[in-house]
């Protein structure tokens, strides 16, 4: 690990502590662009340029508005859609769960009385929210950009500082249009190098949150650099920063460049003509200065990360897939107690490798990676394979929105997956966190390309989750254990 040098303290135009008398980061200039004022309490007032919300973190955000007869005054810088609870089977209203309709019903009112745009399944735009905000180029760098939803991280593929926030926030931005919050330290993570065969984005942040634990980033903003993710598309990069809240960071970004640019130019909601040269040399502006000073620096080699596997019950309890599951002793002693209770719940020892864990369940979906540059990996891990996914094994694909189902079936990437017996779904957030029917059942112990193996996460108090990348949870459909995928894509030349 490198560190910073050493820092001296100056002041902004808006009286916010700076460090350096250098350059700055992208954090440091956006934060700061978007201060109303600092606050008695020390923090300071920020305008949120996006706001996202969904169905199930919206209902009481709401009822605090009317109850004190508030209004939204910046109704068009909210979008809404709806995602977590909706079923990926049967969409066909009212829902079976009726929790699941009353929460519906709520969004659609909601929406209508505060004049706030809604994404409904139909609309062709309705999908996972950290999914639709970028399809539609809502999301654009120098933003801040709020939702109550934990991965709201994922925004700063983009370069903005993205927050996840809970439900008295989202009435504070809806009635504000402001957060009140503190300044973060930022730590720079590189990682440098070419990736090898079979190892993907999710393999970069698991490895990631392995070496800096899931507390390492308290306090901080992650921006995450290096060749190797300059080189990762919008969609790899967005599943780099979806899981920066899994290492405790508050946020995480990457600094806008050419790639940005490119994915943002047409979309809907993306500025055109003249008003797109004046946007993107304002996106050039923002991204860290060359001789930006950082709180802490790390460094990784891309040649070290393997096809990663999770074996405990958080997300940087994880080994490359050929690693055997590590011993106490190689953990501090304090966190000891947390490894033991890791083996006991997931019902694996130390010393024990991955392959030879069989899975019930195979999700492949969510925030994390249910784009369609996932489902097309996962599709040709089927195709390289040739065979189908055995009876014992329920394996599915839930597309991240209606643009990617719509997209995916263009290219007949649900054919391939029916032919070799995925099911295929319509639009959801489906198992990741279980609020839908999606869920498993008893001690079934999944592979999931989702974010989060807690306990119960999956929906089964006593469910079991492994987190893998697409390629990695179709080759253990297919295999009915975790397989090291390089294995089969070997077959294709790779």
């Amino acid at each position: 690990m490198e560190t910073g040098g050493p820092k001296t303290e100056k002041s902004s135009r808006h009286g916010i502590p700076e460090y350096g008398t250098m350059g700055q980061t992208l954090y440091d200039k956006v934060f700061d662009a978007h201060v109303v004022r600092r606050l008695s309490s020390g923090q300071y007032q920020l305008f949120i340029g996006l706001h996202m919300i969904h169905e199930v973190t919206s209902p009481q955000a709401f009822e605090m508005l009317r109850d004190r007869d508030l209004k939204v005054p910046f109704p068009g810088r909210t979008v809404a859609t709806v995602d977590h609870i909706v079923p990926t089977e049967d969409q066909s209203r009212p829902y079976k769960d009726d929790l699941a309709e009353q929460m519906m019903k709520a969004i659609e009112a909601n929406t209508q009385q505060f004049g706030i745009r809604l994404y409904q399944p139909g609309s062709g735009k309705q999908g996972v929210v950290h999914i639709v905000a970028p399809e539609q180029g809502l999301t654009q760098p120098g933003m801040t950009v709020a939702c109550g939803d934990s991965h709201t991280a994922t925004h700063g593929a983009f370069g903005a500082i993205a927050f996840g926030i809970g439900t008295s926030q989202v009435r504070d931005v809806l009635a504000t249009q402001t957060l009140s919050m503190g300044r973060l330290k930022v730590r720079r993570i590189e990682v440098n190098g070419k990736l090898g065969s079979g190892v993907y984005a999710k393999d970069v942040i698991l490895h990631i949150l392995r070496k800096l634990t899931a507390k390492g980033g308290v306090g901080y903003a992650y921006e995450f650099a290096g060749t190797t993710i300059e080189a990762m598309s919008m969609e790899e990069r967005m599943t780099v920063c979806n899981m920066a809240i899994e290492g405790g960071a508050r946020c995480g970004y990457i600094n806008p460049d050419e790639t940005t640019f490119a994915y943002l130019k047409g979309r809907p909601e993306a500025p055109s003509g003249a008003a797109w040269d004046k946007a993107v040399a304002w996106w050039k502006s923002v991204a860290s200065d060359v001789d930006a000073q950082y709180a802490d620096v790390v460094k990784y080699d891309a040649a070290d990360i393997e096809p990663t596997v999770t074996w405990g019950i958080s997300p940087d309890q994880s080994v490359g897939v050929n690693e055997p599951i590590p011993a106490t002793s190689d953990f501090p002693e304090a966190e000891r107690p947390n490894i033991l209770e890791a083996y006991e719940y997931m019902d694996l020892s130390a010393g024990q490798s991955m392959s030879t864990v069989h899975v019930d369940v195979v999700f492949i979906g969510s925030c994390t990676n249910g784009r369609i540059s996932d489902l097309r990996e996962a599709a040709r891990v089927a195709e390289l394979h040739g065979g189908k996914v055995p009876t014992s094994v329920k394996a599915f694909v839930v597309p991240g929105s209606e643009i990617v189902k719509k997209e995916a079936e263009a290219e007949g990437l649900d054919k391939v997956f029916l032919a070799h017996g995925f099911e295929w779904r319509e639009a959801g957030c489906s198992m990741c966190l279980a609020m839908n029917p999606d869920k498993l059942k008893g001690r079934q112990i999944s592979a999931s390309t989702s974010n989060r193996n807690f306990k119960g996460r999956q929906g089964s108090p006593s469910g079991r989750t492994l987190l893998v990348s697409p390629a990695m949870a179709a080759a253990a459909a297919l295999e009915g254990k975790i397989t090291d995928v390089r294995q089969i894509l070997s077959k294709g030349g790779n």
